[in-house]
C-alpha cells in the first residue's frame, strides 16, 4: 500500500473500532440505563462489523470469505436497530416489546441458518445474486419506517419551528445510516468505480464528529427523550409558578418577544431570570403547551388584530410583522390556532359597509 492508501485505512478502520468502543459504552457504561441507549449500542457495533469488514476487504481482496459472511450478516441488524432506537425514542418505550425481540430473534435464526446450509465460502454467486440483495432491501424497508417515524419532526425543520436536541440527535443518526446504506446500494450497483470505500469514510466522519460532540457538550443528557419527562422530583412551588407565568406574559406583552423569530427559549428563560429548565418545566406543566405552541399563540393573535386593524396588509407583511420567518409556517400555526385561515378570518369578522 501507498502511504495515502496507509493513510486511509487507518482512518476508515479507526472509525470503525471507535464505534465499536462506543457501542460497547452505550450497553454497558452510560449511568442512565435507558432501552435506546441498549438498542443505540447494538446498531453501533453492528454497523462497525460492516464497516470493519469493508475497509479490510477493499485493501485484501483475500479476505476469508467466512469473514465477509460475518459482516453481512451484521448488516441484516443495522435497519431493525435503527427502527426500534427511533421509536423507543419518540414513544418513550422503557423496556424491549416482545414483538422487537422476536423479530431480532427470527432474523439471526434465518441469517445463521442460510449460512450454515450456505456458506458465502462456496456458494458466493448465490449471495450475490440473492441473499446480499434481500439484506439491503430489509435494510431500506427499516429505513423508511423510521423515515415515517421521524416524518412530524422533519415536518417541523423544514416549517422553521425549533425541534428538541433529543430530536436533532435521532435526526443525525437516521441521516447518517441513510447515507451509509446509499453509499452502499450504490456501490453494490458499481455505479461509480471505486465507490465501495465511501461508506467507511463518511462512517468514520460520522463518528468523529459524533465523539466531537458527545466531548465538546456539557451535558448530554438533552440527548435522550427520557430526560425531557415530567420533573418528579423538582416541583416549583405554586406561588413561585405564578409569579413566573406573571412575568411571562409581561414580557411576552409589553416588550412583544415574540416579533423575535428567531426567539429561543434560552432567551425567553433570560428575559425573566430563570433557567431554561425551569421555563420548560412551567410551561409543559402549568400551562400546557410547548415553547412553539406559547409563543405562536401570541403571535397568532397580534396577527388577528392587524388583519382587522389594517386590512389592506398583505398576509406576508402580517406574518413578518408579527415574528414568522415563512409564510407557509404563518399559514400552518394561524389554521392550528383559530381553525380557519387568514383571510378567511379577516372576512368573518371585518363588517360589511
Amino acid at each position: 500500500m501507498s502511504f495515502a492508501e496507509k493513510i486511509l485505512f487507518f482512518i476508515s478502520l479507526l472509525g470503525a473500532f471507535n464505534a465499536f468502543i462506543l457501542g460497547v459504552y452505550f450497553i454497558f457504561f452510560t449511568a442512565k440505563k435507558y432501552l435506546p441507549n441498549y438498542l443505540l449500542g447494538g446498531l453501533l457495533m453492528v454497523l462497525s462489523i460492516r464497516i470493519g469488514k469493508s475497509v479490510i476487504y477493499f485493501f485484501d481482496a483475500n479476505l476469508p470469505r467466512t469473514f465477509l459472511q460475518i459482516g453481512l450478516t451484521a448488516c441484516l441488524f443495522i435497519g431493525p436497530f435503527l427502527y426500534f432506537f427511533i421509536k423507543s425514542e419518540i414513544r418513550k418505550i422503557k423496556r424491549l416489546p416482545r414483538l422487537w425481540l422476536w423479530q431480532l430473534v427470527a432474523w439471526f435464526v434465518l441469517i445463521v441458518v442460510i449460512g450454515v446450509i450456505y456458506p458465502y465460502q462456496y456458494f458466493a454467486p448465490l449471495w450475490w445474486h440473492y441473499i446480499i440483495p434481500l439484506i439491503y432491501f430489509q435494510w431500506g424497508i427499516y429505513i423508511v419506517f423510521s423515515v415515517f417515524l421521524l416524518m412530524p419532526i422533519i415536518k417541523r425543520v423544514f416549517g422553521k419551528e425549533e425541534i428538541k436536541v433529543f430530536e436533532k440527535w435521532i435526526l443525525t443518526i437516521c441521516g447518517g445510516v441513510l447515507l451509509l446504506f446509499v453509499s452502499y446500494v450504490w456501490a453494490f450497483f458499481n455505479i461509480t468505480k471505486g465507490s465501495y470505500i465511501h461508506a467507511a469514510i463518511f462512517f468514520s466522519l460520522i463518528i468523529y464528529l459524533v465523539i466531537f460532540t458527545l466531548l465538546y457538550r456539557k451535558k448530554t443528557n438533552d440527548l435522550s427523550s427520557f430526560s425531557l419527562q415530567k420533573y418528579v422530583d423538582k416541583k416549583i412551588d405554586t406561588e413561585e409558578v405564578k409569579q413566573i407565568v406573571g412575568k411571562l406574559t409581561l414580557v411576552m406583552t409589553e416588550k412583544e418577544l415574540f416579533k423575535n423569530p428567531n426567539l429561543k427559549i434560552s432567551e425567553l428563560a433570560k428575559a425573566i431570570n430563570i433557567s431554561t429548565h425551569q421555563l420548560s418545566q412551567i410551561l409543559n406543566e402549568s400551562i400546557d403547551k410547548n415553547f412553539t405552541l406559547f409563543v405562536n399563540e401570541y403571535r397568532i393573535n397580534e396577527a388577528c388584530k392587524l388583519l382587522l386593524s389594517n386590512p389592506n396588509l398583505t398576509v406576508e407583511a402580517v406574518a413578518d410583522e408579527v415574528g414568522f420567518n415563512a409564510k407557509s409556517t404563518f399559514f400552518a400555526a394561524f389554521k392550528k390556532i383559530q381553525g380557519i385561515t387568514p383571510s378567511v378570518y379577516q372576512k368573518l369578522n371585518t363588517p360589511e359597509l
